[in-house]
């Protein structure tokens, strides 16, 4: 078989803080040059001329659910990793919290198994732990898996780690990057009770932010933080929800250097709790969209570099499930296919620029989890490449929604900006609501000692 050669001519390419126009030379899975004038050099070599559109590392995400095993009624990894690739993101990080959970290393394998079959986008796994697993914790192979996730505060699959004991030998024991979900188990079973009382069951949803609060996130947060310094371990805070959080964390070194990080989430940066009443239960996440104030500390947190990341937290349930009362609503919902397009229409009304997104869907990702030949456009890595049209409008609709769920928060929304084309390993895997039948993705692996 003839090795793929693609030349993507006129593209204004974004990377490592600057844009650039110039031209890349894909052969097989890797970027072999970038220039600023490449020539075809024989009839084999497939021509792309990305007409002055903008060329983008692929996104690498480091935080979905897509519920495959046990959960496949609400997604299953082929369905979701093909709505991440139409959405530019071309990695995943897949979490424990499936149906039996991956707090063992079977059932890990399994889990590549199914990836490796059935993946649109590279994918690896987080590794689950539990109040009594370390010993399985202990066998992971670091170079073959993302990291280790602890819910510190209960969530779809109740893996709550709630013993402080067992938490510190976890924090202490492993090599592994742990990254954890913060929300005090304590203050929210209170708070719930509390509203419980007042309402039955049918707790009305903008209740949702008070009953897991801003307390139950920070207490949680820098309990986390302070054991992280304590045992010395590599902490990264997923999803962080509120303004106050963004205090405990620093911006002074570089994401290399850091042993403490933080992501934000797509939905905390662009809903807040007055979207309630319109939504409902499809913007019932764990942890809870806050108020207006908290996004816009999110948002600059994000800017000054305090947060390192930005993921989807993608957690797709059936539109029946989310139309339950509030107590029986399960949190989360679908978020790669759009993710993307609501970071380009935040740059267009002027709150982030294309190479801030970039650097925090893209480089700092690969960075902070050590992901080799990913995140930028290099010679030599594997050509993860998206173009993004920042002028051709779209409405999300039913007709264009790829989550097996078939819904979306953002149903109704008309974005600016689209993913046009979406490059895995150098192959062309979607164009313009269209895939092609091959896949092209690849586990993900990892540089470290």
């Amino acid at each position: 078989m003839n090795q793929r050669i693609t030349l993507i001519k006129n593209a204004k390419i974004v990377n490592e803080g600057t844009i650039f126009n110039g031209d890349i030379l894909i052969e097989g899975d890797y970027i072999k040059e970038i220039s600023e004038s490449i020539s075809a050099k024989s009839a084999d070599v497939h021509v792309f001329d990305a007409e002055g559109k903008y060329v983008i590392p692929g996104a690498i995400d480091d935080q979905v659910h897509f519920r495959e095993p046990g959960l496949t009624h609400k997604a299953n990894i082929e369905t979701e990793s093909r709505a991440a690739v139409a959405g530019g993101i071309t990695s995943f990080i897949e979490m424990p919290n499936t149906n039996p959970q991956t707090t063992t290393i079977e059932k890990l394998n399994e889990k590549f198994e199914i990836a490796k079959n059935t993946a649109y986008a590279n994918y690896s796994f987080m590794f689950g732990g539990t109040n009594d697993n370390l010993d399985e914790i202990l066998k992971v192979d670091s170079k073959q898996v993302a990291g280790l996730k602890l819910f510190l505060g209960s969530s779809t699959g109740n893996m709550l780690v709630d013993n402080p004991e067992i938490l510190e030998k976890i924090f202490s024991s492993t090599d592994l990057l742990i990254s954890v979900h913060c929300e005090d188990e304590g203050t929210i079973r209170a708070n719930m009770e509390i509203y419980k009382e007042r309402y039955g069951e049918d707790i009305p949803i903008n209740m949702h932010p008070i009953i897991r609060s801003e307390e139950a996130c920070y207490l949680s947060s820098s309990k986390a933080i302070e054991l992280a310094k304590k045992t010395g371990a590599r902490l990264h805070v997923f999803h962080l929800s509120t303004g106050k959080e963004t205090k405990l964390f620093s911006n002074k070194k570089p994401l290399k250097d850091k042993k403490i990080t933080a992501e934000v989430c797509i939905h905390h940066l662009w809903f807040s709790d007055k979207d309630y009443d319109e939504k409902g239960t499809l913007i019932k996440w764990n942890p809870a969209v806050k108020g207006e104030k908290d996004r816009k500390q999110l948002l600059k947190a994000l800017l000054d570099d305090r947060i390192d990341v930005i993921a989807t937290d993608h957690a797709p349930h059936t539109i029946e499930e989310k139309n339950n009362v509030y107590t029986k609503a399960p949190s989360g919902g679908p978020l790669v296919q759009h993710a993307l397009p609501a970071l380009l229409e935040m740059h267009h009304k002027g709150l982030i620029s294309i190479e801030k997104i970039v650097e925090k869907m893209c480089h700092n990702p690969a960075i902070l989890f050590q992901i080799e030949k990913r995140g930028y456009i290099r010679e030599g890595y594997f050509a993860d490449l998206v173009v993004v049209d920042l002028n051709n409008p779209w409405t999300v609709n039913k007709d264009n929604i790829l989550y097996k769920c078939g819904w979306s928060p953002f149903e109704g929304t008309t974005f600016k900006s689209r993913i046009s084309h979406t490059f895995v390993n150098g192959g062309l895997a979607y164009k313009n609501f269209k895939f092609y039948d091959t896949k092209y993705a690849k586990q993900l692996t990892f540089e470290r000692d």
